[in-house]
Parts: structure tokens; sequence; C-alpha cells
């Protein structure tokens, strides 16, 4: 099984390279039976990395340890989900899935337009297969997945997977990151296509309008279990440290989320045509850009894949081809995408969504800088200055704040021009929620929290306000003239105009999440050493007892459990057992924390040592409104579904 997946990664190179030639030449000389020979490339790479993934997961599956790879991610210990999962968990295997996932989006993408946008296709095609060519030649060539280790080194069992790694989140977290990273090379392409032949109205981003959306929600959606995932499993307290690898997930979506406000605009007032190409150029360079960084080794981070030299020079001379390939093509087009209509008022929807853009502009380049500081430092000092998360945090909360208003302020001002009776009548009660509940937070917490935590919930009241009226308004009108009840009217909106109310959903689930996000201000961590049978208070109302300690001794790891009492009010709640633990095989330590959960708080244990005279070292904090941020997760995918949902074709503007 192996060789069929080495043979189909070989064959998919030739076919990816058969496939570029022909799609050229159709697109060239305007050759539909060679446009033909590019499309079925598509389908036949998407088939061989399809028979590729098949084998690796068929030799990770058997615990066939002849094979390199899987006998450094791999073990008879693993339970099969973890060693079918270990598939994603070293750089060839995550390299193939790459592949794999940008090829099956390619092919629905030009199976779909199999029979529309005939001009494009060939040269959509030469994109896909240009970017697939690429991570075969590093599979092929540098990084095999199916390389086999010389008969005297084969061994009875392997080395395994990062014990990190193996929790159940991660079985998702990484595929929703590639589904996102790769969900963008369609866009990307038909854009590119749509530069080189000069067809640049509004047919390449309709085409591709579903697949950005999913990508980008794939990809929200990863960075929250990543986000996850740390909280239970890095054992810190935290669900987000601005590491570089989380950042490289985070630029793209930032980019892609402007391209999706902006491309409203284009369909609504044929504007910004430039802006919108670019953002998809930018949004997929930044994929690529993010791939390059977790793989470069050239920022470091517990995320990281591999800090080999060669990936470097190569990796990024792949990025900038790209980029400078796309964006010379957009320098040629110029003319082409002047858009024929301009802004006509400052108090508008389309300069609320342009002011979006920029902030969100702004905080990407805030982050990518910060990022990538100590690459800039190193390379003009000598010395790699790094930022800590305060850093990150000073400078992107006031933005996050801004971008809190805009997305309150957008569906309550009109398109071209609003008059001021109606913004009077749009604002009134959304600005009287937000100034109560901004005013009622100041008074209740005066002096104990700063402008965000204030402004924060004062905008959310706001952002609220506008999405309950918004709703409010158009179910109201229903029921008059259709006679609906509320029900039948909340459906029939999300099935008429997914886009608008679908997005106040989206909406909802970042201001719940950014809710969250403020009550870390609360946050309370103290560090206690105890005997059994002592107490820690915890802010008075919570008390921890410690009961007893006790060892470990599993096959492969060894460690302690501290186990504790949880009180509240001297009421028991809950008995809680952090770990301290260590792997054998990879003599790797680990800190698995207790967790007490509530709607209002989390109570968050660490056991940071046993000490030899039987007294145990514990770490506590108490995080106020943590799980409102997987609230609103859920809340952020449910709205993503509701405007991808399948719908009837139907006319008119979406806004």
């Amino acid at each position: 099984m192996p060789e069929i997946g080495l043979y189909a990664l070989r064959l998919g190179l030739a076919v990816a390279v058969l496939g570029i030639g022909a799609g050229v030449y159709a697109g060239i000389q305007k050759k539909s039976d060679w446009g033909g020979v590019a499309e079925r490339s598509v389908y036949a790479l998407f088939a061989l990395l399809g028979v590729a993934m098949l084998a690796l997961f068929y030799a990770l599956g058997t615990n066939d340890f002849s094979l390199d790879y899987v006998a450094k991610h791999s073990a008879r210990s693993m339970e099969l989900r973890y060693r079918l999962g270990a598939l994603w968990g070293g750089q060839a295997g995550s390299l193939l899935l790459w592949a794999f996932l940008l090829m099956a989006g390619g092919t629905v993408g030009v199976f779909t337009n199999r029979h529309n946008n005939r001009l494009l296709i060939p040269w959509v095609a030469v994109s896909l297969l240009v970017n697939a060519a690429f991570f075969l030649v590093l599979l092929n060539f540098l990084t095999n997945p199916f390389d086999r280790l010389p008969p005297g080194e084969v061994l009875s069992d392997g080395q395994g997977l990062n014990p990190l790694l193996q929790h159940p989140v991660m079985m998702i977290h990484p595929i929703m990151l590639y589904i996102g990273f790769t969900g963008f090379a369609t866009p990307f392409a038909f854009a590119f296509a749509a530069l080189i032949t000069g067809d640049l109205g509004t047919s390449w981003f309709r085409t591709t309008r579903r697949f950005s959306l999913l990508a980008w929600l794939a990809l929200g959606s990863g960075i929250v279990l990543g986000g996850r995932w740390a909280y239970e499993v890095l054992g810190w307290g935290g669900y987000w440290a601005w590491d570089p690898v989380e950042n490289a997930s985070l630029m793209p979506w930032l980019a892609a989320t402007a391209y999706l406000h902006s491309v409203m605009i284009q369909e609504k007032r044929d504007m910004l045509k430039t802006w919108n190409v670019v953002l998809v150029g930018l949004t997929y360079t930044l994929c690529l850009f993010g791939t390059f960084l977790t793989r470069s080794g050239i920022v470091q981070s517990v995320h990281a894949f591999t800090n080999d030299g060669w990936y470097k020079p190569l990796f990024l001379s792949y990025v900038l081809v790209m980029a400078v390939s796309f964006y010379t093509a957009v320098w040629f087009r110029r003319d082409r995408l002047v858009s024929p209509n301009r802004l006509e008022s400052v108090v508008s929807r389309e300069a609320s969504f342009i002011l979006n853009n920029w902030v969100f502009m702004v905080l990407l380049a805030v982050v990518f800088g910060f990022t990538l500081l100590p690459v800039f430092s190193e390379s003009l000092s000598g010395e790699r200055l790094t930022l800590g998360p305060h850093f990150f945090n000073i400078v992107t909360a006031p933005l996050a704040l801004i971008l809190m208003f805009l997305t309150g302020v957008g569906p309550l001002v009109a398109w071209r021009s609003a008059t001021p009776a109606s913004l009077k009548r749009q604002f009134k009660w959304p600005s009287i929620a937000g100034l109560v509940v901004g005013a009622g937070i100041t008074f209740l917490f005066w002096g104990r929290v700063g402008y965000w935590a204030i402004g924060c919930w004062g905008l959310a009241a706001f952002v609220i306000a506008t999405i309950v009226q918004e709703y409010g308004l158009a179910i109201r009108a229903r029921r008059r003239s259709q006679g609906e009840s509320v029900i039948g009217a909340f459906r029939a909106l999300l099935r008429k105009n997914q886009r608008r109310y679908g997005g106040y959903i989206v909406h909802l689930g970042i201001v719940v999440m950014l809710l969250g996000i403020s009550g870390s201000v609360f946050n309370y961590e103290s560090l206690e050493n105890v005997e059994p049978g002592d107490f820690i208070e915890v802010q008075r109302d919570y008390q921890i007892e410690y009961l007893t300690a006790q060892p470990i001794e599993k096959q492969h790891y060894g460690g302690a459990t501290a186990r504790l009492a949880l009180y509240r009010n001297t009421e028991p709640v809950a008995i809680m057992e952090p770990e301290k633990r260590t792997y054998w095989l990879e003599q790797q330590p680990s800190t698995i924390p207790s967790i007490y959960s509530t709607w209002i708080e989390d109570i968050y244990v660490i056991l940071t040592a046993i000490e030899t005279d039987g007294s145990a070292t514990l770490k506590v904090y108490r995080n106020p409104l943590v799980n409102w941020i997987w609230a609103g997760a859920i809340i952020f995918a449910l709205g993503g579904v509701a405007i991808l949902w399948p719908h009837p074709a139907r006319t008119g503007a979406s806004e």
C-alpha cells in the first residue's frame, strides 16, 4: 500500500505539469479541447492525492513502522483515532493534507463551473495546478511521507505522536485551519483567471462567494478550536498568547473578513473593484505565508513543525512568486479595474464598510509587524527583539472597539447617503442601550476596570440592540404583509436574505466572544504551597482543600495527581484532580489542569509540583466569562451555516 501512495505522488506531479501546460496553451490559443485536458488534470490530481491520503492512513492504522513517517509520529500504544490523526501531526503528512484539500476545493470549483465561465476555467486550472505542483515537489523530493527506513533501523514500535497533540480537539482543529487556508485558493484562482483574461466583472467573485465564505468560516472556527485546545491542554490558564503560529492563521482571516465586507459594496454599488481583487490576493498570499511561517523556523513557536534550513529560501520564494505574479497582473489590468461609481457621502453604508476595511488593514499590519519584529530586528541589529502579549493587547484593544462600533453602525446607515431623520430614527434605541449599559458598568466597577471593558460592554449592547432592531423591524413587516408567525418570519428572512440576516448572527457570535474576552480584566491568579488538609481562599467565596496526592503509574507516562475539594461559600461543589505527567518515550513533561466551569467563570487549577514533604504547589486561576468565548464561537458557526445553507435562487440585492 505505501508503494501505491508513493507512485500516486509521483504520477500526481506529472499530471500537474501536464495540466499546467495544457491550461496555458488552451488559455492563449482558445483551444477548448486542451482546456478540457487541464480540467481533467485537476480531477485526476485530486483522485491521486486521495489515493496517497488513503495509503498513508492505511500505513498509520496498521502500524507500518518501516515508513520513517509512521515510525516518528505513531506508536502501537496510541488509540486508532490518534494514529490516523498523526497524518497531520508531522511535516510530510501535513503537506499532503494541504495539497489534498487544495485540490478538493479546486475540483469542486472547476466541476461546478464546467458549463459556465469557460473563458476562465483553463487559467483557473493552471493556478490550482501550479500551487499543487509546488507541494508535490516538496512531497516527492524533500519530505516524502512514504520514505522507508533501512531494514536494520526498523523497530517494533514508533516514537509516538507528541502527547500534547493527542486530544480530541486536535482531530478537528488542524483540518479546519487547512480547509480555511486551502479554501481561499479557489477564489484566488478565479481572480487570477479574471485578471489574465480581462473578464473583470462580477462573475469571478459571485462564482466563488460560497468558497470564500466556507474558507473564512472554517479558518475562524479553527482559530477558536486552537484556543480551546491551548486552554485545556497547555496548562497556563489562557487561550491566546499571540504566538507566531496563532497569528499566522489570524492574519489571512482578517484580510478575508475585510474582503467579505467590501465585496458587498462592489455588488451593490459597483465600487472597490481594484480593492477587492487586491484583498483576494492578499488573503491567499497570507495563507501561503502562514504555512511558510509554521514550517520555516523563521520565528520561534511551540507550534512550529521544523527549522530545516532549506524550507526558508524555497518556501519564501514560492510565496513571493505567487504574490508578485498576482499583483503584476493587477497592475497590468488597473485600467479595467476602475470603478464607475464613487463614494457619494461619508454618512453612508459604503463609507462605514470602507472605514471597517481600513481598520482591519491596520489591525493586520500591527499583527504582521509585531509577529515578524524578531526577524526584522535580528537582520538590522543582530539581536532578536520580541514583544509579549501585553504589547499586542495594548495596540489591538482600541482597534477592536472601533470594529465593534462599526459593526453596529453598518446596518443602521442607508446606502448612498443617510438623512438626518433616518439616522435619528435608526440610532435612537441602540444608542440608548449602549449608553445605559456603559454607564451601568462604569458605576458598578468604578476604579476596577479600564476603558476597554467599559467600551466593550457598552458597544456590545449597542450592536446587540442594532441586531434586535433589524430583526424586529423585518419580522414585523413580514407579519403584516404575509401573516406569518414570528418563527415563520424569522425562517423566511434567513431563507430569502441569508447573507444579511445570517451575517447578523455571525456578528452576535463575535460580540459574545469579545464579551468573554473582556472578562479577563477580572482574572485572578495565585500560587500556593499547601499541605494535606490546608485550604486556599479564592477571593472569599471559593475555597480549595488539598486532600492528598496520588502517584500515576501508567505504561507510557508517570507523575502525580493532586486530589482537591472545591467549595463555594463552604458548600462542596466539585472534586478537582490536576495532574503533572512525564511521558517516558518522548521525555516530555506535561501539565494537565483541572477545570470547574460555570457560565459565569472557570476555576482553573494547575499542579506545579509535589514536594518531598508531601505538600503540593498549586497555581489557581479564576477566569470570569471565559465560557462565553466558546458559546460565542458556536453562535458564530451557526451564523456561518445559516449563510451557507442551500437556498433557492433569488433576484435583487442582498442588502
